[in-house]
């Protein structure tokens, strides 16, 4: 809610501005009058435009109520249309009508109203709706045609004035609602374009959690049932359980920490939580020990030169091996599962093969993780399969391209 005080000034401004627009219209009417008057011979361009540089009187109302400054631009134009023409027809030595000069000198006065009416039309079309640019147009043009009565005499002369009126105006209103228009796309592209970037932020936290999650529970699971089955008969393998429980349970914390950290955190000074680094293919090693754990023997072979890579290649095949080690841990069945990261020189491949009972059909398996994956693989333009193997078994692959300016080996 507005203050008093800045209520009191816009209103002190608007009251200045119809001020202003008001003065502008009497001032056309009076000095149209004191140029055709004080004219011996027909206007000349130079004296014609004398009454132009008033048009900036009404620049404030037209910005602010364009409707109320055409309703006073309409009313100054048809004044000044018939006075001069009434001015003229009344001098000295001119009974019995107008000669041609000044029927020519009418003309040139109202065309030039004609303009700057027009200018205005075009403006209203361009910032309000069209109905209401429409009505404006019509009325406008009618008060236009009316004023053409005055100085044109005879049925074609008044015809062409009254076409070249219209013509004027159409084109004033088709500019405006183009621009009006073009505006209108603009914005709804750039609401479109910040929706698909929430969207795409949202899917890209989605993504982030289920893959960090979805691993670490999967193990606790397993975990947890081991140590219940055991927890009699082997006190000492329950405990190792439980003591697998806590460092995964730690290690999601953590990175569920981190996350929520980055998403919370304006300013890296702001005392937020630490932002810890993405996981990247080095920390495979780390991945392999809580699969064992969880009772899978993961077994990584590299082929290739290793080498610096993109943080998001990293990411994203880190990623897409840890979904794919839970998924063998939670709907594979099998006791082991194979990884292969090739490093070629344009791209980088992972694949994830297993000898279980496969994966298609099994709850959860063909959920978010898969989609995910995919995702991930199309967000960097690679490519991504995955499904049963003929032999037995599931096997997901990727290819992610890399550019061509990546750094050098690892050491």
């Amino acid at each position: 809610m507005k203050a008093p005080q800045e209520t009191q000034r816009s209103f002190l401004d608007l009251t200045l501005t119809l001020i202003l627009a008001g003065c502008s219209a009497i001032a056309y009417v009076v000095l149209l009058y004191v140029v055709v008057l004080n004219t011996g011979s027909e206007l000349t361009g130079m004296r014609l435009l004398l009454a132009a540089p008033l048009a900036v009187l009404l620049l404030p109302l037209i910005r602010r109520r364009p409707l109320p400054a055409l309703a006073l631009l309409i009313a100054a134009s048809f004044a000044a249309t018939v006075l001069t023409n009434s001015a003229m027809a009344a001098r000295p030595g001119m009974p019995g009508g107008l000669p041609p000069s000044v029927e020519t000198q009418a003309w040139q006065i109202a065309y030039l109203q004609a303009v700057f009416t027009d200018l205005t039309v075009g403006w209203i079309a361009a910032t309000r709706s069209r109905r209401t640019a429409a009505v404006a147009a019509l009325v406008a043009l009618g008060v236009q045609i009316g004023g053409a009565s005055y100085y044109r005499e005879g049925s074609p002369s008044f015809l062409a004035a009254s076409a070249f009126l219209a013509l004027m105006m159409v084109t004033a209103w088709t500019v405006g609602h183009s621009v009006r228009e073009r505006r209108e796309h603009a914005a709804a592209l750039r609401a479109r374009a910040a929706e698909q970037a929430v969207t795409a932020e949202r899917l890209r936290i989605a993504r982030e959690l289920h893959d960090m999650v979805a691993h670490s529970i999967g193990v606790i699971a397993i975990q947890a049932g081991v140590g219940r089955r055991v927890i009699d008969t082997q006190p000492s393998e329950a405990r190792n359980s439980l003591a697998a429980i806590e460092d995964t349970s730690r290690d999601t914390l953590a990175g569920l920490r981190r996350m929520l950290g980055a998403l919370r955190q304006a300013d890296p000074g702001d005392g937020a939580a630490p932002l810890g680094p993405a996981p990247v293919l080095a920390d495979l090693d780390g991945l392999v020990a809580r699969t064992r754990d969880a009772g899978v023997r993961a077994e990584v072979e590299w082929r290739g030169e290793r080498r610096l890579l993109p943080a998001e290649i990293e990411l994203s095949a880190y990623r897409i091996i840890q979904e794919s080690i839970t998924n063998v841990v939670r709907h594979s069945g099998a006791r082991a599962c194979r990884v292969t990261v090739d490093c070629g020189e344009d791209d980088l491949t992972v694949e994830i093969t297993d000898e279980g009972r496969g994966q298609s059909g099994l709850p959860g398996a063909a959920g978010y993780g898969l989609t995910g994956m995919r995702e991930r693989a199309a967000l960097l333009h690679g490519e991504f399969t995955a499904g049963p193997r003929p032999e037995g078994g599931f096997r997901v692959a990727a290819r992610l391209p890399v550019p061509a300016t990546t750094a050098g080996a690892v050491r």
